[in-house]
């Protein structure tokens, strides 16, 4: 990052993580104060914000994070699912397949992406490999509700970072509020949504 901006002419004075540029966006244009809780769930990893922003004032009170977690761990309990599920029913194994596991990884982030807006999505792979008696096809139906449960222990690593961010900025959820509706990428950490609905998602 540092040479492309030298390249550019600009002059870097600090670095700041995704989570708090997105903050950033959120809030410059806002009048009062608010504390927000960002969460950024890359592709490889997942970074936690918690800062007060308004009035053109951004305050950092705490950042976490895991640096061995993102969407790609998703992805690959999607492919998973899929290439245990053909094996069983054909005896192959399509991870060995280095082009047929490309497919189920391309199907797998497209699953993904589309539970985020939908309770259910259809992934179908015509032609993912052939034997001698013919060509085969993957066709399965997947409910958000089976992709978190394939997910739970991703999610839960998910709420470690989210609950250390809050203690490290001394802040608090009291009970259990309600869960505020899933949006965009968000929905694929449902049970991150434990967060108070006064938190204000940055997505």
């Amino acid at each position: 990052m540092l040479p492309t901006s030298k390249i550019a002419g600009l002059e870097v004075l600090r670095i700041i993580n995704e989570p708090t540029a997105a903050a950033l966006a959120y809030g410059i244009e806002k009048k009062g104060n608010e504390t927000i809780l960002v969460f950024d769930l890359g592709g490889g990893t997942f970074d936690v914000s918690i800062l007060e922003v308004g009035d053109g004032v951004f305050e950092v009170l705490s950042t976490s994070g895991d640096t061995h977690l993102g969407g790609d761990d998703f992805d690959k309990r999607i492919v998973d699912c899929l290439a245990d599920d053909f094996k069983r029913n054909e005896g192959i194994d399509l991870r060995k397949d280095r082009q047929a596991l490309q497919r189920l990884t391309e199907a797998a982030e497209k699953a993904k992406i589309e539970l985020s807006s939908l309770s259910q999505t259809s992934i179908n792979l015509p032609f993912i490999t052939a034997t001698p008696e013919g060509p085969k096809h993957i066709d399965m139906q997947l409910t958000r509700a089976k992709f978190e449960e394939m997910c739970s222990d991703l999610l839960e690593r998910c709420k470690r970072p989210v609950e250390q961010a809050l203690s490290d900025a001394k802040l608090s959820l009291n009970g259990e509020p309600p869960l505020p509706p899933p949006t965009g990428g968000a929905a694929l950490c449902g049970a991150l949504w434990f967060l108070a609905p006064a938190w204000k998602p940055c997505t």
